[in-house]
């Protein structure tokens, strides 16, 4: 009997063929030998999220496929943005446990034990990255903490890095999270909303060696202020209360 498909892997995908079999590789490393939550020797998929690319990554995704059983590729019929990525991802993804990460080689696949054996110790709900030593330009930097500070402000919250992607979820809590654009942007605070334990646990930063940015002012900072307001819309909003007894 084969080892149960513990662990999915979402990885949005835009534009990155030349990302594409470096991850790949480095994901293949990271997880060799991995044990898997409460489970034993556990195997993993990748859910590759194509949004759209005009580059030749979906070529590059299915050329990979045909030596990696693993990769489970879902492929837009156009580009629909990173939360719709992620969505897709979530539903097509059959593991006990998720974790996000970017193709762009800047989160470390190296990180993932960390996070899923702080999921298992910590019995927490989410367990999100926080990059430390930022490989990007002072700019760049500068925006992610107005972004970052802006959400954190409105939604009353303590998370240390929101713009990092690096994180691991327990498959049933985010199949309950509601589903919007600027979505994964809040997915800490939106487990938090539904009763969830978060932790966070320190992770690499790399610099970007292929493609550009998808990211700039725009995405960063004033999309973190309208998507911030909507999110703390919903917090007021949240039903709230506790059964104290059900006699069926």
């Amino acid at each position: 009997m084969s080892a149960p498909l513990e662990l999915s892997l979402v990885i949005p995908v835009y534009n990155e063929r030349e990302n594409l079999p470096v991850l790949v590789e480095e994901i293949e490393r990271a997880l060799a030998g991995w044990v898997g939550v409460g489970m034993g020797e556990a195997r993993y998929e990748i859910v590759a999220v194509d949004d759209g690319s005009t580059d030749g990554s979906l070529d590059v995704l299915k050329a990979m496929k045909r030596e990696h059983s693993e990769i489970h590729i879902v492929a837009f019929a156009a580009n629909a943005g990173q939360t719709a990525a992620f969505a897709a991802g979530f539903g097509a993804a059959r593991g006990r446990v998720i974790v996000t990460l970017d193709a762009d080689l800047q989160n470390d696949p190296a990180d993932i034990p960390a996070l899923l054996a702080e999921l298992e110790q910590s019995g927490a709900a989410a367990v999100a990255g926080y990059r430390v030593n930022r490989r990007d330009s002072g700019w760049k930097r500068l925006q992610s903490r107005i972004a970052n500070g802006v959400r954190n402000r409105l939604n009353r919250e303590t998370i240390r890095d929101t713009g990092c992607s690096l994180k691991a979820f327990r498959a049933e809590v985010l199949r309950t999270l509601p589903m919007f654009n600027g979505m994964h942007r809040f997915l800490p605070t939106l487990v938090r909303m539904q009763g969830g334990r978060v932790t966070e646990v320190p992770v690499h930063h790399r610099p970007r060696r292929f493609g550009k940015t998808k990211y700039g002012m725009w995405n960063r900072v004033f999309r973190a202020l309208v998507d911030a307001l909507a999110v703390r819309w919903m917090q007021r909003r949240a039903v709230r209360y506790r059964v104290r007894e059900e006699l069926p």
